[in-house]
């Protein structure tokens, strides 16, 4: 008898691109909102981390729209890592809109358009309208096909019940197409949209669950539905300003939606806009979430669109403002004044202001280690040791980058666990800040339009060199 070989399954589900921030699962705060040292992947920061947990309450309670927070700190002390965790703590229901200051400069339309645009995409607008569903258990689907291919459209019926009444539905083409398209059969517990013909698949009824042995594991049982088969339902939209600018903006349709080429919108659209969603706030047809605006390296602003903030900031229907920056005391974008940020002394007033420490070498080891375990590496102890070591000489973000390099040099000799050898390896490959500055004072005059102060250069060197 032939032996059956049966063909290896893999785990697809799972598909995504790990980044320097896909660790980030919230702030990791308990009930209490008190910080735990190491959760949800941020690890330390617990005065900051607390700090935002009160601005992420504050937020959901809707008591802080139209406010500005400001998360600052040295380069690689997790502030936009607060911001990730902030926003993964929001939900999917809070917008979050998330953009770099340099980007405002690169786009194909003014800076406070694209400032306003971002403004708009972190408002949330919630929709509730009532919708007639029939909501119930199917029982049987007879489809009947015609005895020559094309001669007749399908027809058939479906039976439906509740805990209270049972009913036949006669289907149409669509209907059943509908029906195969969402793989129903009899069991499972469905919803369908009598304006839309939408076809809901609930989940399993729990009086099939004795069959759940020939299930899949990820099957969701549901208990069946009580009462008539028709009933109205409130349906609930969550949209973003934004979205409704570009719908109704005729230059662009709702197809740029799709593109992302949503071009300048007139403020004429907008205008109406805010006087529709107004009048179904006033109907109770709809309401207001207030989401968050995130914009990283907000030095890179001018003094143009500090201007433009200082005066969105007091519009009604203005969402939450985070800014982080890792600039000191330097110059204003646009401008020759110097001030604390590289912002406006009158911005500045309207931020609560965040700050993030430096890491211990503790805290680093954690990070390290959560790193591993996120980009799938086994370490050796002491290859982490030696690893945290350069991370307190050199940059936290420096050793990361380590990581999966140690990882390639591993496998290029055959080991299943990185080394210290392999660290060693990398780290005598790559240069750290520190040591490349170092090579650039050795080898300075060998460079071309050397500028190092103090330092003089022959001309003629130069002009033999160009030649």
């Amino acid at each position: 008898m032939a032996e059956l070989k049966l063909s290896e399954s893999k785990d697809l589900t799972r598909i995504e691109r790990i980044g320097a921030h896909s660790h980030i699962r919230g702030l990791g705060l308990d009930s209490t909102l008190e910080p735990r040292v190491t959760s949800e992947g941020l690890v330390g920061q617990l005065p900051a981390r607390k700090a935002a947990g009160v601005i992420l309450q504050m937020i959901k309670d809707g008591k802080i729209a139209g406010r500005g927070v400001l998360i600052a700190g040295q380069p690689g002390t997790g502030k936009t890592a607060i911001a990730m965790g902030l926003a993964k703590s929001l939900g999917h229901e809070t917008p979050f809109a998330m953009l770099s200051g340099s980007e405002i400069f690169s786009l194909e339309m003014s800076k406070t358009e694209a400032l306003m645009q971002a403004f708009r995409r972190a408002i949330g607008v919630r929709i509730k309208e009532e919708a007639e569903v029939i909501e119930g258990e199917v029982v049987e689907i007879q489809v009947d096909r015609p005895a020559v291919a094309g001669a007749a459209s399908k027809t058939g019926k479906l039976t439906l019940k509740t805990t209270d009444m049972e009913t036949v539905y006669d289907l149409g083409t669509k209907m059943i197409e509908a029906l195969s398209k969402e793989k129903v059969q009899s069991g499972d517990v469905i919803a369908i949209d009598k304006a839309s013909g939408k076809i809901t698949k609930l989940g399993r009824s729990f009086s099939r669950s004795r069959d759940y042995d020939a299930m899949g594991p990820h099957t969701k049982f549901v208990q069946c539905p009580d009462g008539e088969l028709q009933k109205r339902k409130e349906v609930v939209h969550c949209v973003t300003l934004h979205e409704i600018d570009v719908i109704n903006s005729r230059t662009q349709g709702f197809l740029a939606l799709f593109t992302g080429d949503t071009g300048e919108i007139r403020a004429e659209v907008r205008e109406q806009i805010d006087t529709k969603v107004a009048e179904w706030r006033e109907e109770g047809k709809a309401e207001i979430v207030p989401g968050v605006l995130f914009i990283d390296e907000v030095h890179m602003l001018d003094v143009e669109c500090f201007s433009f903030l200082n005066r969105a900031l007091e519009n009604e229907m203005a969402p939450i403002l985070v800014v982080a920056t890792n600039r000191g005391h330097t110059r204003i974008r646009g401008t020759n004044y110097r001030s604390p940020h590289g912002m406006p002394i009158d911005l500045l007033d309207r931020l609560l202001i965040i700050a993030t420490q430096p890491y211990t070498e503790e805290e680093i080891s954690k990070i390290l280690e959560i790193r591993c375990q996120e980009e799938d590496v086994e370490m050796t102890e002491e290859a982490k040791v030696l690893l945290t070591k350069i991370a307190s000489e050199t940059s936290l973000r420096y050793a990361i980058n380590l990581i999966n390099s140690s990882a390639l040099a591993c496998q290029r000799r055959k080991a299943k666990s990185v080394e210290m050898e392999d660290v060693s390896r990398v780290y005598q490959l790559f240069l750290d800040v520190k040591r490349s500055t170092q090579y650039l004072m050795e080898y300075q005059n060998q460079y071309m339009f050397n500028a190092v102060p103090g330092v003089e250069v022959n001309e003629d060197e130069n002009a033999d060199m160009i030649a």
